[in-house]
């Protein structure tokens, strides 16, 4: 039994949220016709082999009086997806006289007439592949080719069929110098910071506008948006906390491409709409979600939950303490490292989580508790209960704490662009101050360098450590605010009226 020269091509697999280079070979040996493949290929993989046979003949390809074997190697890796169609393909089309320039890394899930499709998955594989390896060749579905091109160091090539792929490679159109049409913009709005471009969007699907009085809550999230700083909201049903926090989405800073792009792979994993968009993330989980829906998990495959969802964007609590004390409790990781960790008996899947926690609460069980029109029903017991399901660890990584009111006959009409443009003054002034993170997520040596007191205002903050016990997270919060206050001010040192109002927005 003789066997032919193999083929090879390079695809990739991701393996959890990680991409792997996967090595596609391919052989025909002489035995009954058949076509097989190997490498832990899941039986999306194993499907694909009557489409790739009906691509193939569609294009008058012959196949032999032999036995087709594609291995996908590390055979060790689990590999799944439609996009290994089109290598597998072109392997079988090219098996007798023409190569695969080496370099490519080929994508694209095939119809049944040969057309090249993309996959949810090919998206976030090119992100991940982009940060391992650089000055890669990629050939993928035309469709995806305008938003690929944004990631950095891919020379991308889009195909729409399985015979323009095929031309492609016999023409040796990729030994041509390269080039490349100049990146579409997605995006209208933008501002360039220091040679680095930030996208945003104007369009205020929900506006302030619609909130009636609320002057102090406003205030609050202005500052929670301009410095991405956690804010919790506590009031009487109707008071508008959670409408408002609906809104708070669109003043968010604007945003970095590398920020978005890292935003839509993460919605790719788990096969959410992937479009491109200068909006940030807003995830809002009911109280009845499970833990693996929210940190992640799986017992086959660790997806993203919804606190790695809301990377670069906002997880919003309604009813804070009506989740389970197991999900509050696993809160403590992602809000002070960023980052959620799911093991597993062979693997680790670690996901970012750089979020602004955003969380509403009333003040008793019945909720009147402060209402002026309604009485509370609860006893004295039942609120304290109701309030020890939030422990101090989660209300001390908390920053903002706003006592939503009633009042609603304060004429206030201050609008979604009015409170953004106060929002995007704060953020020029801290990228052009060289931070790499906005105010809220600043460690403490560049605290320090950063956030820069004057006398009265030292004098304030060493008084309210005496007078209210503050411990060094606590002292931590106030600066941080203080630093925001001060930027939406234009201010380059914090002012004693600064941290005043910042210690006014304590939990007490």
């Amino acid at each position: 039994m003789s066997t032919k020269k193999v083929k090879k091509a390079f695809c990739a697999t991701l393996d959890f949220n990680i991409a792997k280079k996967i090595d596609v070979e391919s052989t025909f040996i002489r035995a009954l016709p058949g076509f097989s493949i190997v490498g832990m290929a899941n039986q999306s993989i194993q499907e694909s082999k009557d489409r790739i046979k009906s691509a193939l003949l569609g294009i008058g390809f012959k196949f032999p009086s032999q036995k087709i074997t594609i291995n996908l190697s590390p055979s060790d890796i689990k590999k799944e997806g439609g996009h290994f169609d089109l290598v597998i393909a072109l392997l079988i089309a090219f098996q007798q006289k023409s190569t695969i320039s080496k370099d490519f890394f080929i994508f694209g899930e095939l119809g049944l007439d040969g057309a090249v499709k993309a996959t949810s998955a090919i998206f976030p594989i090119l992100l991940s592949l982009a940060r391992k390896y650089k000055n890669l060749s990629i050939m993928l579905p035309i469709d995806m080719i305008e938003k690929a091109s944004q990631i950095k160091g891919l020379k991308i090539y889009g195909v729409s069929s399985l015979s323009e792929a095929i031309e492609f490679f016999q023409e040796k159109k990729y030994e041509l110098p390269y080039k490349h049409e100049e990146t579409k913009e997605f995006f209208d709005k933008k501002i360039e910071i220091d040679g680095v471009d930030y996208f945003y969007d104007l369009d205020f699907e929900f506006d302030f506008q619609d909130v009636k009085g609320q002057s102090f809550l406003k205030r609050a999230l202005t500052i929670s948006a301009a410095g991405m700083h956690n804010i919790l909201l506590e009031g009487s049903p109707g008071c508008g906390k959670s409408m408002s926090i609906k809104r708070l989405r669109y003043i968010l800073p604007p945003m970095s491409i590398e920020e978005i792009l890292e935003s839509c792979a993460y919605k790719s994993i788990n096969q959410e709409d992937e479009k491109l968009s200068a909006k940030r993330a807003y995830r809002a989980p009911h109280h009845s979600s499970s833990k693996p829906s929210i940190f992640g998990g799986g017992s086959s495959k660790a997806m993203a939950g919804e606190a790695a969802l809301a990377h670069n964007g906002i997880l919003f609590f309604d009813e804070l303490p009506h989740f389970s004390k197991q999900i509050l409790e696993s809160l403590r990781e992602p809000l002070e490292n960023h980052k959620v960790l799911i093991s597993r008996v062979n693997n680790k899947i670690e996901y970012d989580t750089k979020f602004l926690f955003a969380a509403a609460q009333n003040p008793c069980p019945c909720g009147n508790l402060f209402s002026k029109v309604r009485e509370c029903r609860c006893s004295d017991l039942e609120v304290a209960r109701y309030k020890s399901r939030i422990s101090d660890p989660i209300l001390d990584r908390i920053d903002l704490y706003v006592l939503v009111d009633e009042d609603f006959s304060k004429k206030d009409t201050k609008s979604s662009l009015e409170m953004f443009k106060d929002v995007l003054k704060a953020f020029k002034i801290q990228k052009k101050r060289g931070q790499v993170q906005l105010n809220a997520n600043l460690q403490e040596k560049e605290l320090k360098k950063y956030c820069i007191l004057d006398k009265s205002a030292r004098d304030v903050l060493d008084t309210a450590i005496n007078r209210y016990g503050l411990n060094q997270r606590s002292v931590s919060k106030i600066l941080k605010i203080s630093r925001t206050i001060a930027d939406i001010d234009g201010s380059e040192t914090v002012k004693k009226e600064y941290l005043l109002e910042a210690l006014n927005y304590r939990k007490r």
